[in-house]
Parts: structure tokens; C-alpha cells; sequence
């Protein structure tokens, strides 16, 4: 019974942590495959990171 709570404490306390990483995580990879293109690629993955932060900066 203490374990579930222990781990239900822990759950609950890297929620928001958790649910920023499921969004931005999808959108780095996909900068990092866009950079991949010669001209445009670096600046495309620029703006894809740091919209990113914002969204890891969200306060959930």
C-alpha cells in the first residue's frame, strides 16, 4: 500500500514535466530531421528548437 502511494506521489509530482516532453520531444526530432536540408534546413531547425523551450517552459 505504501509503494502505490510512493509511486502515485511521484506520478502526480512529474506530470507537468512529463506532458511538456510528449510535445516538444516530437517537435526537436522533427527540427533535427529538417536540418538535414542544405540551405534552408539550420534556420528551420532554429525556430522549431526554440518554439520547443517555450513549450518546455510552459508552467503545467
Amino acid at each position: 500500500m505504501i509503494r502505490m502511494m510512493i509511486i502515485m506521489g511521484m506520478l502526480l509530482m512529474l506530470q507537468g514535466c512529463v506532458l511538456t516532453k510528449l510535445v516538444s520531444v516530437p517537435m526537436r526530432v522533427t527540427g533535427a530531421v529538417i536540418s538535414i536540408i542544405p540551405v534552408a534546413g539550420n534556420a528551420v531547425h532554429d525556430g522549431i528548437d526554440s518554439a520547443a523551450d517555450v513549450v518546455d517552459d510552459v508552467p503545467i
